[in-house]
């Protein structure tokens, strides 16, 4: 009968056994989560974290929640393998940047259909609705519009009425 990937009579010993040098016992807490034929999963948690934490780690947990904690050791080891300093923070923050430069993007692109719309339609940018008077949409939605600087160009984007500004004429 197999038990988490091993026999019972001949124990062959888990990844972390194996770098650790130790006989692995039947009831060794790394076995399930360290497969002996996946040695750089644990060589990375063991050089992040050391044996003796993530060992401390798993056993104050439940053992439903041990295998998501050892997805999440084994990104976050990773992760400071490459970047010792700021490991997933790292690319959690260039991951960020890139949503903030789509975003100005989006605007920028959605702020030039808006115009392009507008040229196309000169009849609804002359009407008396839409004049800064009359609480035209820039005005109105002030709580729902984004600025966004870019180039050093202040930019409002009504986000609110975008949909419906585009595609009436």
């Amino acid at each position: 009968m197999k038990e988490s990937g091993r026999k019972q009579g001949a124990i062959s010993p888990c990844a972390a056994c194996k770098l650790l040098r130790r006989r692995c016992a039947q009831d060794c807490v790394f076995a399930p989560y360290f497969p002996a034929d996946e040695p750089q999963k644990f060589a990375s948690v063991h050089k992040v974290f050391g044996a003796s934490n993530v060992n401390k780690m798993l056993q104050e947990l439940p053992e439903h929640q041990r295998s998501d904690a050892v997805i999440s050791m084994v990104y976050e080891a990773n992760a400071r393998v490459r970047d010792p300093v700021y490991g997933c923070v790292g690319a959690i923050s260039s991951l960020q940047q890139q949503i903030d430069a789509l975003q100005t993007q989006l605007a920028l692109a959605q702020a030039e259909v808006v115009h392009m719309r507008m040229r196309q339609c000169p009849s609804t940018s002359n009407q008396a609705g839409n004049s800064p008077e009359n609480g035209s949409p820039s005005t109105k939605h002030m709580a729902s519009s984004q600025t966004k600087s870019f180039f050093g160009m202040d930019m409002m984007v009504d986000q609110a009425n975008m949909g419906e500004s585009l595609w009436s004429c």
